[in-house]
């Protein structure tokens, strides 16, 4: 007998639609949330980058338990098929998964062409060759997934064994409908916002959180200082300095530091170097001398203060990278992240402090004028 062909209608759900965008949404989140974690270094936000998937994925099962359930209570409708052509892809074991190319004839639907793939012994593949009669079972709302019927019933054994089939031609072939063009989109639009969100809610850690480590890029650093008198520029640096009575910083470029050998004298010289002159030929006082890997911030004192102040260059800068290091390594922090050294009066005699930071705390040690440590405050 003659089979003509059919295909069945391709569709797009809204709830696929969802189901798309809120992948899309979880994928994005997940990502975004693993990428930021890492370089903030936050936990919480990287385990839910792992967290979030599993749980989803836990939910679509559960979901899909219904639908599971309802199409296994469908009773498959049985029809016989012919072999167009047939093909092993690979196996090891003695299963062997071969891909067949069906025309598949029900009774009373048009026959259609389909590509399945299944598991063969290897004692049993000599029996299917090309042309060969088949009986295979489908659900009648899935006609793409055939399954073979490897021990058939005697009626179909019967029926399979004089039966003479058609070839279906090759456009007819059924395959599961594609969720189309939509479906590929809203994953995307999912995919996108899920790592906006994440981006947008931790934009400050992302880019606020290294201000102080984004310094010019040229090799020279650059100075700049509060001012509430005069200003004094030069063309022949990069720098320029303000001249003030309260306050001034020197900032340094990548790849620089202020424990490099000579560095902190000259960041001091070029904020004190011609600054109050008539008032004791340039010897100003501090208050405060904060000094940190790539910044060096000076308060000055105000003239006419009484208040506890020394002068900014007699501070033993030699001993500074041994006392920095002293710190870093015999206070318990293991992996230290920052580093500061504050020199004051506030108690009358002269102190340097350095302080460390790391994922344990905070530990510091203190030294006098001479750079000789006095006192240390391990962490915890």
């Amino acid at each position: 007998m003659t089979i003509t062909a059919g295909a069945p209608p391709t569709h797009s759900t809204p709830a696929a639609l969802a189901r798309g965008f809120l992948t899309g949404g979880v994928a994005g989140t997940s990502l975004a949330a693993l990428v930021v974690g890492g370089i903030i270094e936050k936990v919480p936000l990287f385990v839910a980058g792992l967290v979030v998937p599993t749980v989803y994925g836990l939910l679509l099962f559960l979901a899909g338990a219904p639908r599971r359930r309802r199409e296994a209570a469908v009773v498959p409708r049985t029809a016989l098929a012919t072999i167009e052509s047939l093909k092993a892809i690979g196996g090891e074991s003695s299963d062997v998964p071969v891909r067949f190319d069906l025309t598949v004839a029900p009774d009373d639907e048009p026959a259609y062409r389909v590509e399945i793939t299944q598991d063969i012994n290897l004692v049993d593949l000599p029996d299917y060759r090309p042309r060969g009669i088949l009986v295979v079972q489908y659900p009648p709302d899935r006609p793409w997934r055939v399954r073979i019927v490897k021990r058939p019933t005697p009626e179909w054994e019967e029926r399979a064994a004089g039966a003479r089939l058609d070839s279906v031609p090759g456009p007819a072939t059924v395959s599961e409908p594609p969720e189309g063009c939509a479906f590929g989109f809203v994953g995307l639009l999912g995919l996108l916002l899920g790592a906006a969100v994440v981006i947008g809610l931790f934009r400050a850690d992302l880019f606020d959180g290294d201000a102080t480590a984004r310094q010019p890029s040229s090799s020279k650093p650059s100075v700049s200082s509060s001012s509430s008198s005069s200003i004094s520029s030069s063309s022949s640096t990069s720098s320029t300095t303000v001249v003030s009575s309260a306050s001034g910083t020197v900032a340094l470029g990548p790849g620089q530091s202020m424990l490099d050998k000579g560095e902190l004298r000259r960041a001091v010289d070029s904020l004190t170097e011609g600054e109050g002159k008539g008032e004791g030929g340039g010897k100003r006082s501090a208050l405060t001398v904060v000094v940190q890997e790539r910044l060096l911030s000076v308060v000055f004192s105000p003239t006419g203060t009484q208040a506890p102040q020394f002068d900014p260059r007699s501070l033993p800068y030699e001993r500074f990278p041994a006392l920095v290091e002293e710190a870093r390594t015999t206070l318990g922090i293991r992996s230290p992240r920052t580093w500061q050294i504050t020199a004051e009066r506030l108690t009358g005699s002269l102190t340097i402090r350095v302080g460390v930071t790391g994922a344990e705390g905070t530990a510091s040690l203190e030294a006098d004028g001479q750079g000789k440590v006095v006192r240390r405050t391990p962490v915890g």
